[in-house]
């Protein structure tokens, strides 16, 4: 969204008002172009003979961003037998998409198997059952490279104590297992962190999983994750994708040469690809004056944004309505019933009640964490996609909300009388 003379725009010239006005606030909204241009992005840094990106489709599920993503060529990165299923019904064929559970059920991991699915195991006893169960099938081994690197704790899945993962130190053990049962290991896989932004934590992590592959024979592709920091404040720094590219794609061409096979480089954005292509726009219902503060609270909450609260997670607020006011400084909060402030002391354009505020960076963890707490409906979600607002999933109602619900007919009979 961009502002052009006086009004904010999307691509196409669509109007973000406008959007508000049909399908109501609040509402995501997010913008094909964008997505279009991330993805090319890393397609050009990279500059190896076989590259796949994966799309980790956890950060936004919506079936028409899957299917503009695999338009674009992208596979996808699942973490969960739903999300197998979603790819699916998208059009991705099974063998472009790559399924990376963690702690499920064995029989979650037969059904990815009889999708024809690639498989992903980070389990020394799920990786010797799987081969006991699934004699010659292929398999990709996730690595733990004992790398502490993210925006925080709850977002680095690299480290030593970390649940996801086989750690490096273990692979002698992985290979008597391998050879015991004959397993086929197609891949090999290393997955750090979220909004990882030095280039060397990438290619430490590489120079770990080059080391471990060369442990195997026969293998087809590595998987080197993600974890891009994008950026969330003006000027703000992000993950150098182009040093990045220049970087691995050097030191992967050099391994393929040494390893004697040309095998496929595989990354698995999620926030990269759609983060900065999402916006949340809400009402301000209230604005609230203290001693010491002004508050402006709009028509949601944690229940539809939780990042702020659950990582302290910074997204730019402004004023759609009032693009060219004057500034004064507020602290916007939502209406649940406990504290869900989206930002505090924020220089945001004057502020009227009835005002239709955006938030920035809200293409990923956004709608697919959001929940029906307090009882509240589930926003609309809107695609604009070459020049036209599309509505990909509608706003829920009550009918949502008591759908799965199944009522005791003694108690409804006798509160009925």
């Amino acid at each position: 969204m961009v502002l052009n003379e006086g009004r904010y725009e999307f691509a196409g010239n669509v109007d973000p008002l406008a959007i508000c006005e049909t399908y109501g606030c609040p509402v995501y909204i997010y913008d094909s172009s964008v997505i279009t241009k991330q993805y090319k992005r890393l397609v050009d840094a990279i500059e190896v003979p076989n590259f796949k990106i994966n799309y980790a489709c956890k950060a936004l599920t919506n079936i028409n961003i899957l299917r503009h993503l695999r338009t674009l060529g992208s596979g996808l990165d699942t973490v969960s037998i739903q999300e197998v299923e979603l790819g699916l019904k998208a059009g991705f064929n099974p063998t472009d998409i790559v399924y990376t559970p963690n702690c499920v059920s064995f029989e979650e991991i037969e059904k990815a198997v009889a999708y024809g699915v690639k498989i992903n195991i980070d389990n020394i006893s799920i990786l010797e059952l799987f081969g006991d169960r699934f004699p010659n099938h292929p398999v990709c081994i996730r690595i733990n490279p004992h790398i502490y690197a993210g925006g925080n704790s709850k977002i680095s899945v690299g480290h030593i104590d970390s649940k996801f993962g086989i750690s490096f130190h273990q692979i002698p053990l992985v290979k008597r297992i391998v050879k015991s049962l004959n397993i086929n290991v197609e891949g090999l896989h290393m997955h750090t962190g979220s909004d990882i932004l030095d280039v060397e934590v990438f290619l430490r992590g590489a120079d770990i999983l080059f080391n471990t592959a060369m442990e195997f024979e026969g293998l087809s592709y590595l998987d080197f994750g993600s974890g891009f920091k994008v950026p969330y404040k003006p000027n703000d720094i992000s993950t150098d994708i182009e040093e990045l590219g220049s970087n691995i794609s050097k030191r992967f061409n050099d391994f393929c040469s040494n390893y004697g096979s040309e095998l496929t480089l595989m990354f698995e954005p999620g926030k990269f690809l759609v983060s900065e292509a999402g916006y949340f726009l809400t009402k301000v219902n209230v604005v609230k004056q203290t001693i010491s503060t002004i508050f402006a609270g709009v028509d949601s909450g944690l229940n539809h944004l939780i990042r702020p609260m659950f990582y302290g997670s910074h997204h730019e607020i402004f004023n759609v309505s009032n693009p060219e006011g004057k500034s004064r400084i507020y602290t916007v909060v939502g209406y649940i019933c406990e504290t869900d402030t989206f930002g505090v002391n924020r220089k945001i354009t004057e502020i009227k009640e009835g005002d239709i505020l955006a938030f920035k960076n809200a293409g990923a963890y956004c709608s697919t964490m959001a929940s029906n707490y307090n009882s509240r409906y589930r926003p609309a979600e809107v695609l604009v996609h070459e020049g036209e607002a599309h509505l990909i999933k509608k706003r829920e109602t009550m009918d949502d909300l008591l759908r799965n619900q199944v009522e005791i007919p003694t108690l409804a009979n006798t509160l009925a009388q």
